[in-house]
C-alpha cells in the first residue's frame, strides 16, 4: 500500500504513447511488456513525476473529473501497485 508521503515516480525506460482519445499503451522495451490505459490511468501516470503523492494525484482526479467514485483512493492504490509490481514505476527515494 502507498503511503500518503510516498513519492510515485514513471519507469524512465517505460514508453508512454498517447492516442488521441486520451486512452494510451505502455511500453517497456527491456520486457517486450505493454499496458494499455483508459484516460483516467493516462491521467494518473502523467503524476508519476517524483513530485506527487496519492493524495495530490486524488486532488487531481477530483478536480478534473465527473464522478470520482468514493473507493476511488483503493482503486488507485491497486492501480499504482500493478504498475509497480510489473517494473513500469516506483517510489523516490
Amino acid at each position: 500500500m502507498v503511503s500518503d508521503n510516498d513519492k510515485l515516480v514513471a519507469n524512465p525506460m517505460v514508453v508512454f504513447r498517447e492516442e488521441l482519445d486520451g486512452w494510451a499503451i505502455l511500453f517497456d522495451p527491456d520486457t517486450g511488456e505493454s499496458y494499455g490505459l483508459n484516460p483516467v490511468s493516462a491521467f494518473i501516470w502523467k503524476c508519476l513525476d517524483g513530485q506527487h503523492t496519492i493524495q495530490d494525484i486524488l486532488s487531481g482526479l477530483r478536480e478534473n473529473c465527473d464522478s470520482v467514485p468514493e473507493d476511488a483512493e483503493d482503486l488507485v492504490n491497486k492501480f499504482i501497485q500493478d504498475l509497480v509490481e510489473r517494473g513500469f514505476a516506483g517510489y523516490e527515494m
